[in-house]
């Protein structure tokens, strides 16, 4: 337990410090366009998409309880020991962007997408969080798989 608690709470802390570290680039001025990429700075008041803005500073305390259930049922079923690396990065974006909403008020969001048709605007967090429920599920599967055919 001791091993996959300090390799969660590094990779946690790593992508926090990654993350907020770009944001700070674009909270700072820095942006870039082309054709289909505007690197921009953009303030998201909701989640995916910008859904629930409507629910304005209560949607951070909601994260707040929600995130804070996820790392405790993390804990409490045992699956830290299984993907510690992956619930690192999970955590530590899942973090970040929350720490955001106190800050600015909202997730700082910079990559605009809009070759072909526009799509949300997202930041590297998002991406993470992205590749964390990905390669979860897939361990999740592959492991379920390996059981049933003992």
């Amino acid at each position: 337990m001791t091993r996959s608690l300090v390799l969660f709470s590094v990779v946690a802390v790593a992508t926090w410090i990654i993350d907020q570290y770009i944001k700070m680039l674009f909270v700072g001025g820095y942006g870039w366009d082309s054709q289909c990429i505007s690197l921009e700075l953009h303030y998201n008041c909701g989640v995916a998409f910008s859904l629930f803005a409507f629910l304005g500073p209560y949607l951070k305390w909601i994260q707040v309880v929600l995130i804070g259930g996820i790392i405790g049922y993390v804990f409490y079923a045992g699956h830290l020991q299984k993907y510690p690396v992956l619930l690192g990065v999970l955590i530590g974006a899942a973090i970040s962007n929350l720490y955001d909403r106190f800050v600015h008020g909202g997730v700082v969001d910079y990559v605009a997408w809009h070759c072909g048709f526009d799509f949300a605007v997202f930041n590297f967090a998002d991406v993470m969080i992205d590749i964390a429920i990905v390669g979860i599920l897939i361990f999740s599967y592959l492991g379920e798989e390996k059981n049933s055919t003992k």
